[in-house]
């Protein structure tokens, strides 16, 4: 049996840029976090309880329950956290290299958005959160059916309005594919919400969202402040499952897959070369004329 642990990647609403006012928050939105042999589940569970009480214990000092004290990944992968707290990333390449010692991998999955406010993109947050969620589902039964082993996928708890929208959908989508697929069967229920306060490795789910979810922005925000993360959690390149990926949204390019994310050459900007330019000529504009290129010779070509 395997378990697999996820959280949110991003959230669903629309992207703009990140210097939008109103719709900054996540060029991509999907599902990340680690699938482990369920024997494996409550040692790792520890591991990641002790380092969390290390890593934050003046931040636990006087807390009456420390086990239940968490500390979101969010405010872990900052754009200076490098820096600023470097104990922090050596502890979470730590925590993955002892989850892979397990017989743990991560996984993640993300589609890019496009571009534009609700109403330019015709956004539907239902129909956005239900297709990632699918395919992040039929990835982990095949990661499952890979290894001969059936599944149970847990995931943060959410308010009850919205677990009685899911959760038919999640049924329906597991039991309608099992007909013609047979990796669907390896999951024994739906994924269940489970309290982050109550679950250690959940909240591990969680960090490892939070670097993936900064990783995605280094590969698709041209200036983003997250240019150290491929070099600094290097160590994860060869942790993934085999059904990893980041979908790009309508473009020309072949979307990332495993340790793709964490390139230090991002195939949305690629480095400009050839005859030497004018220091007038803006790069951006540069690349969109690659981009431009690129698109009109693969026209009509199948996508990869």
């Amino acid at each position: 049996m395997l378990l697999a642990y996820i959280d949110e990647i991003g959230e669903t609403g629309a992207f703009v840029s990140k210097t939008d006012p109103r719709y900054k928050t996540s060029p991509a939105f999907g599902y990340a976090g680690f699938v482990i042999p369920a024997e494996k589940a409550r040692q790792f569970g520890s591991i990641f309880v002790q380092e969390k009480r290390t890593l934050f214990a003046t931040d636990l000092i006087g807390v009456e329950n420390p086990g239940q004290w968490e500390r979101k990944g969010a405010d872990i992968f900052r754009p200076h956290t490098h820096t600023n707290y470097p104990q922090q990333i050596r502890v979470f390449n730590g925590l993955v290299q002892r989850a892979l010692d397990l017989g743990a991998f991560v996984f993640f999955y993300a589609d890019e958005k496009p571009l534009g406010t609700p109403g330019q993109t015709q956004l539907d947050i239902e129909v956005r959160e239900t297709a990632a969620m699918r395919e992040t589902l039929n990835r982990l039964c095949s990661h499952a059916e890979h290894h001969d082993q059936n599944l149970i996928v847990l995931i943060d708890q959410i308010n009850e309005s919205q677990r009685a929208k899911r959760l038919p959908n999640m049924y329906g989508h597991i039991l309608g594919r099992a007909a013609e697929r047979q990796e669907m069967r390896r999951i024994i229920e739906p994924p269940m919400h489970v309290d982050s306060t109550l679950s250690a490795n959940i909240q591990f789910a969680d960090w490892i969202a939070a670097a993936i979810t900064r990783a995605i922005e280094y590969q698709l925000i041209e200036n983003s402040p997250y240019d150290w993360i491929p070099s600094r959690l290097a160590s994860m390149r060869k942790s993934f499952t085999y059904e990893s990926k980041l979908h790009f949204n309508n473009r020309a390019i072949v979307d990332l897959n495993k340790g793709d994310i964490l390139d230090t050459r991002r195939s949305l900007f690629p480095p400009i070369t050839g005859q030497r330019l004018s220091n007038s000529v803006d790069p951006a504009i540069l690349r969109r004329m690659y981009g431009a290129a690129q698109s009109s010779s693969l026209r009509g070509k199948p996508s990869p």
